[in-house]
């Protein structure tokens, strides 16, 4: 008799909760290592800046919870109306993570797949982002996933 292998457990993308800020802090803190969600302090910044996008009907914090509660995954998903492209909001997609010890196991693909429904059932035109230019694995990982180098991005601090 074989024994069935135990299934994945379940994975969801949804706005992420104020309970979930340290998850997602400690995700945006350090790229290369996991950070306790417990070790992060939230400063009233930051509770300023998730009540801000939570109150916003055209930005969502989403998070990639698996099975329980676990944040393995978060980005922020910004819907901006415009006059191109039909009059048709595109997305704007930014502070993608997947947590450290995670990587390379198909989450990240799962989290910009299921953002990218979300931004499609909405009526986005399209879907755009923007990466660090010496994120070369990053900038493989949105070719495969179907992204193509299109502008130059500037900023400017202020």
């Amino acid at each position: 008799m074989s024994v069935a292998p135990d299934a994945a457990p379940a994975l969801t993308l949804r706005p992420a909760t104020r309970a979930e800020l340290p998850a997602v802090l400690a995700l945006l803190a350090d790229e290369e290592n996991v950070v306790d969600p417990s070790t992060v302090v939230v400063t009233e910044e930051y509770e300023r800046a998730f009540a801000a996008i939570d109150e916003d009907p055209r930005n969502e914090l989403l998070v990639l919870v698996e099975g329980a509660g676990t944040v393995v995954g978060c980005l922020q998903a910004t819907y901006i109306p415009g006059l191109g492209k039909g009059g048709a909001e595109r997305a704007l997609i930014e502070a993608v993570r997947v947590r450290a010890d995670r990587r390379g196991g198909g989450l990240g693909r799962t989290l910009m797949t299921r953002a990218v429904e979300r931004a499609r059932a909405r009526g986005c035109a399209l879907v755009q982002l923007t990466s660090n230019k010496r994120r070369e694995d990053a900038h493989r990982f949105y070719a495969a996933l179907g992204f193509a180098r299109s502008h130059d991005g500037f900023k400017l601090a202020l």
